[in-house]
């Protein structure tokens, strides 16, 4: 396979069009989605709308003229479509921690006669720490944080906890929890079920909805390309909104927050999940940047997505890398998200030295890099290029060098 053969792909590629939505900065081959996704240019002019028109002249106005006060709402009606979600189930608000903690408690206290909270010890650490927080808050009586091995969840179930919590996409391999199908399980044993979707939406078509989902959560910085720090979701099924009390019962969750009352009084639709007022200015970027997904299919981003993940494996064994890399994702296209993780034991200066080569990969300690493979933007010439890369790293030792060693306070 040459570079040739490779750019024919990018001109049949029917998300080709959508690179020109965003900004990538000449000569570099961004493979780091799924930590922060890139710039788009209608986000770029809305920053400058809101800030300098919006913020500026009309100042707070704004809340009124430009309808501030109903976008968490409004951005979250945005993100529905693209988990499987009707109206009225999904606001954008907070971040994930945040939201996981509101929704532990909801569920805790639904489903009042049990205590214990299953996950996986493999499960994203920030998820596991907000548990851990609301065992401590609440005691051992009231909140227990049960951990076990992925292969012991099925037969664990069977204990009939009061929460399932898992990461749908593993941060670290990529690899794919059945959603429908532990669902199913959960829900058989009485237990209701919290999917984290941080490295999922925006890549993999979810249907919540119809897989009878009870509660969810996600990130919008990564493969939404909501920006540095952007607003988190979630997600709670028509049936539980009305029996949910959020922890956090903010102004902005009171059912008529500028009468200031004394006495909190729930909002009974999805606001009653807001707490404090809104971060507009990323949230405004965030409601632009999802403008790339409604003239498509999720479908459409999951089949380029396998296509780039092939494509980039099938090149690693060709030009030898894969000699040197040992994959950590799964070999299935089908049990994996948009993301492939190696393990290497100078994995960091892998990554530092393919950024001198513009090639922007990651890295998970303690020896993974990471890849991240966004549909929207990535040509498959990307692929070819970065693969190159990767194999002329490798080759020359690069990665051995004291500059490419140096660990920053981000990796």
């Amino acid at each position: 396979m040459d570079l040739e053969t490779v750019k024919k792909l990018d001109t049949k590629d029917p998300l080709a069009k959508k690179r020109e939505e965003f900004f990538i900065p000449k000569d570099k081959i961004y493979l780091d989605g799924n930590s922060l996704g890139p710039l788009t240019l209608v986000a770029k002019h809305r920053a400058i709308e809101v800030v300098e028109k919006q913020w500026g002249h009309e100042l707070i106005a704004s809340w009124n003229l430009h309808n501030w006060i109903d976008m968490p709402i409004n951005v979250g009606e945005k993100i529905a479509p693209l988990i499987g979600a009707k109206e009225g189930q999904t606001i954008c608000c907070d971040s994930v921690s945040i939201n996981l903690f509101k929704l532990l408690a909801c569920a805790l206290g639904i489903n009042s006669e049990r205590e214990s909270i299953l996950s996986t010890r493999e499960n994203f650490p920030t998820d596991l720490y907000i548990a851990e927080g609301l065992q401590r808050l609440l005691g051992d009586g009231r909140c227990h944080l049960d951990l076990v091995e992925k292969y012991e969840l099925e037969a664990r179930l069977k204990t009939k906890p009061a929460v399932l919590l898992l990461t749908h996409t593993d941060f670290r391999t990529g690899e794919l929890f059945e959603i429908e199908r532990l669902t199913k399980q959960a829900h058989a044993n009485g237990t209701l079920v919290i999917w984290d979707l941080s490295h999922s939406v925006g890549v993999f078509p979810l249907e919540l909805d119809k897989w009878e989902v009870d509660f969810a959560v996600g990130c919008s910085y990564k493969f939404l390309n909501g920006g540095p720090g952007s607003p988190a979701f979630l997600y709670v099924a028509d049936q539980h909104i009305r029996n949910c009390e959020n922890p956090i019962s903010g102004w902005m969750g009171h059912k008529s927050p500028f009468t200031f009352e004394q006495k909190y009084k729930a909002h009974q639709g999805m606001a009653k999940f807001l707490s404090g007022t809104p971060p507009i200015l990323s949230m405004a970027m965030l409601d632009a940047a999802l403008e790339s997904f409604k003239d498509i299919d999720i479908k459409a981003l999951r089949i380029k997505s396998i296509q780039l993940t092939e494509l980039f494996l099938s090149i690693l064994q060709e030009n030898g890398a894969l000699d040197q890399l040992r994959l950590c994702s799964p070999s299935s296209a089908n049990s994996r998200g948009s993301q492939l993780a190696f393990s290497h034991k100078n994995g960091f200066g892998i990554c530092q030295a393919l950024a001198a080569k513009e090639v922007i990969a990651d890295f998970r300690s303690p020896n993974l890099l990471r890849f991240g493979f966004s549909p929207l933007h990535l040509r498959f010439a990307d692929i070819w290029q970065s693969c190159t890369a990767v194999k002329e790293v490798l080759e020359e030792g690069m990665y051995l060098l004291p500059d490419f060693n140096k660990h920053l306070k981000v990796t």
